[in-house]
């Protein structure tokens, strides 16, 4: 049983052990800024690259091969443990109450969802606001990986589709995801410092302008400020804010292939040009939803901000958009589910899938009129092959399944029926604002009782690695063989 866990703590000790490291950048931001805290943050640091050392020694020389049962097991383990590890700043600099409330912000963080319990963000110590956007761009940077490297392996949702040829088989995962990790980080690298000159270029402050930067570019959405982009009252601001959103939203190889001199695929890709003519038509709808008719411009990007960060699963806002009206709420609740390209940081359901959904549809369609009829599914120009439009129908139907379980459950923990909807809705797109007061753009989840927060803690993993990776774990069948 130890054998087949070696892989596993292998990896998830490298992880730990990273994470660990990378809590010594917000001691070093606290230390330089008199803060205290920043004691806080070298024995987190110490204690978590300590046990993330410990496990990787445990399982050193073991082999690179990786089983796909393995690997599911690895992924979910990975993302529970980097939260869990992740909440030790927040609990012990005191500035939440709980390990509750210290574990949901780290996950909110890691699964760059984007859903906060810290209601004084403006006077919140520049450490753990830095803490913040360090976990969003690991988490967001660690989901293009896993999209490229794992679950195209592990067939999950349809992400088959987008399997790379040099991941052929499940024991090359190791070896071939340490090889592509380092074009898909540089790159990664390269957008945020582009998107903190812009940000910088606009009139933000250096520390404000790197964490929205990092926060932005993996869409997660954490903010320095109670009224997020708000506070800033900004188009510049907000017009850097929608591009970086976007480019965080695209595949990443293709921009890793555009670097290296093939930029033809980022230009012809179909779930990139279908995801970017979908946001400009959800744009301008709710530009003309927008009440404030007296400023036009404004109202133009008030509803471009909005829009490009519920649809990218961002969380960030500039308005409070339930006060847009009825229709507004319901458009802007439907828009949270749809996120970006497969491949890159943003959140959701995926482009690609309502591609296949649609495809599918129409190909249905077609057999009704032409029984005798030969009709065959295309995606991105090539023939779709019927595993994926299975495990694609499988997805929505899933995700539809667990959206009720989980909306009935937050009802059942106290929470109203507006607040329960949306709330199960964004922590499963991995959004971060819902609709109402409690929770809405302009709220926090605070308030929330312990059980709603960790049905929600659940509903981020779950909803961040594709529902499949972790459900998979509860099946009896799993562990038999």
């Amino acid at each position: 049983m130890f054998t087949a866990l070696r892989p596993i703590l292998l990896v998830n000790g490298l992880l730990i052990a990273l994470l660990g490291a990378s809590m010594l950048l917000p001691a070093i931001v606290d230390l330089m800024a008199d803060n205290d805290d920043w004691q806080v943050f070298t024995a987190a640091s110490l204690l978590t690259i300590l046990i993330g050392f410990g496990f990787y020694s445990s399982a050193r020389g073991t082999s690179n091969d990786m089983s796909t049962r393995q690997a599911f097991i690895m992924v979910t383990v990975a993302w529970f443990l980097l939260a869990l590890f992740g909440s030790i700043p927040y609990l012990l600099s005191g500035v939440v109450d709980s390990f509750t409330d210290a574990m949901f912000e780290s996950m909110s963080g890691i699964t760059t969802t984007g859903a906060t319990v810290i209601t004084d963000l403006n006077h919140t110590p520049l450490g753990i606001l830095f803490w913040r956007g360090i976990q969003q761009w690991l988490g967001g940077l660690g989901i293009i990986v896993m999209a490229v490297a794992v679950l195209p392996m592990l067939q999950i949702g349809g992400m088959q589709l987008f399997k790379i040829e040099a991941f052929d088989t499940a024991e090359k995962i190791m070896p071939r995801a340490t090889q592509i990790s380092g074009s898909l980080t540089l790159t990664f690298a390269l957008i945020t410092l582009a998107c903190t000159l812009a940000y910088l270029a606009a009139g933000m402050k250096i520390d404000d302008a790197v964490i929205h930067a990092m926060t932005t570019v993996a869409t997660g959405g954490y903010s320095t400020k109670d009224a997020s982009l708000g506070h800033f009252d900004s188009m510049w601001i907000d017009s850097v804010a929608v591009t970086f959103m976007i480019l965080g939203s695209i595949p990443f190889i293709l921009f890793v292939q555009a670097i290296r001199g093939n930029s033809k695929p980022l230009f012809e890709n179909s779930q990139v040009r279908v995801f970017l003519g979908v946001l400009a038509l959800l744009i301008l709808f709710a530009w003309w939803l927008n009440p404030n008719k007296e400023d036009q411009l404004q109202g133009f990007f008030h509803a471009a901000v909005n829009v490009t960060s519920l649809v990218t699963g961002t969380g960030y806002s500039t308005t409070d958009y339930n006060a847009w009206g009825p229709a507004s709420q319901m458009f802007f609740f439907i828009i949270m589910f749809i996120g970006g390209c497969a491949g890159s940081t943003s959140c959701g359901i995926k482009i690609f899938r309502f591609q296949i959904l649609f495809e599918t549809a129409k190909q249905n369609i077609k057999r009704i009129f032409q029984p005798n009829g030969i009709f065959v599914v295309q995606y991105n120009g090539k023939r779709l092959d019927q595993s994926v439009s299975t495990a694609v129908m499988n997805f929505f139907f899933l995700f539809i399944i667990i959206f009720i379980v989980v909306a009935v459950l937050l009802n059942l923990s106290g929470l109203n029926v507006i607040t329960s909807l949306s709330a199960a809705g964004s922590a499963l797109a991995n959004v971060g604002p819902g609709m109402g007061n409690i929770i809405g753009p302009n709220g926090t989840y605070q308030s929330l009782n312990d059980s709603s927060k960790w049905i929600l803690i659940f509903a981020m993993l779950i909803g961040r690695l594709e529902l499949l990776t972790v459900l998979v774990l509860f099946i009896p069948r799993f562990w038999r063989y």
